[in-house]
């Protein structure tokens, strides 16, 4: 899986990584046995995915590469912006999972259309 750390402490080889699949953080902790690598907030990693005792876990992290995406555990903490007062104004969120079916009938096309009187016979 792919990630972005968003906190690390390097002297503990420890991290969090906001993972691409959006699910919940995952945590990193490198024992001494591996070859820790160093990570910092802002790194693109690649990882194995694990999970222990409900928590995800990070495994054999690997640097894909380095400080890309600084600032990204800031905008994720802060609160939406406003849109600009001179700006367009913002649009509703159509997002829906409803999916709705094409009918069957067809309606009849609007009149000057060429097919319209076609369709009145």
């Amino acid at each position: 899986m792919f990630g972005v750390v968003l906190w690390s402490n390097p002297e503990e080889n420890k991290a969090v990584i906001w993972c691409e699949d959006h699910g919940d953080l995952a945590y990193c902790r490198q024992s001494g046995a591996e070859r820790p690598v160093t990570l910092d907030a802002g790194d693109w990693v690649h990882f194995d995915l694990s999970t222990d005792r409900n928590m995800r876990v990070a495994l054999n992290p690997r640097l894909i590469s380095e400080g890309v995406y600084q600032g990204l555990a800031d905008v994720l903490g802060s609160p939406p912006r406003q849109a600009r007062p001179d700006g367009p104004p913002r649009q509703p969120c159509r997002c829906s999972a409803e999916i709705i079916p094409f009918s069957a009938r067809r309606a009849a096309p609007p009149a000057g259309h060429p097919g319209a009187a076609a369709h009145r016979a």
